[in-house]
């Protein structure tokens, strides 16, 4: 009983903390850390770039999010099509967010049509929760995802035609990552054939 309680509690401090660093984590967190610095950097060359204190902790808390659930795409499967999947899903809701919230998709950013693309990532987010993060059912949600944001950014073509044009390309993003995952599908469902 005390052997598994001690491998249970490694098994959670592996999870949690992780054994090693390996190179992709150190450059995902790296190039965060770069991202979060960049403005800090600018700000003392130009006038142009003006961040607030509240603006580098929402920039960080969105960083720090986006690297700590890409951590648990690689821990929910050693499945490299799966991983990449799960890296651009995520990279994917990361720029929409940053774009709304930095100028906007359709219009500034204070025009209220923006909300709509919070509703993208939670159609993501709730498809990626009821396929229990499997990979045929994340395809599935990634497609939901780019479906609506090609249809919210059709629906602001009469506001900002540019905007609405930007927007939709990321329905794009979506769809490769929903590509990716049906890869990831197949290659875990051949693995699982061979066992």
């Amino acid at each position: 009983m005390r052997r598994l309680k001690e491998a249970h509690m490694e098994a959670v401090t592996d999870i949690v903390a992780g054994s090693r660093w390996s190179r992709w984590r150190i450059v995902m967190w790296g190039t965060a850390t770069f991202l979060l610095l960049l403005p800090a950097i600018a700000m003392q060359f130009t006038s142009e770039v003006d961040w607030d204190a509240r603006d580098f902790v929402v920039m960080g808390a969105m960083l720090a999010s986006a690297c700590a659930v890409c951590e648990l795409a690689a821990r929910a499967s050693s499945n490299g099509a799966y991983r990449t999947a799960a890296g651009i899903a995520v990279g994917t809701a990361l720029l929409t967010a940053w774009t709304n919230l930095a100028v906007g998709m359709i219009g500034s950013e204070s025009n209220p049509y923006n909300l709509v693309f919070a509703g993208v990532l939670g159609i993501a987010l709730v498809g990626a929760i009821v396929a229990r993060f499997e990979a045929s059912g994340m395809a599935r949600a990634m497609i939901a995802a780019g479906l609506a944001q090609a249809a919210a950014g059709a629906l602001g073509l009469t506001a900002d035609v540019r905007g609405a044009l930007f927007s939709m390309g990321f329905s794009g993003l979506w769809l490769l990552s929903a590509l990716t995952f049906r890869v990831a599908a197949r290659q875990l469902a051949a693995s699982s054939k061979l066992v």
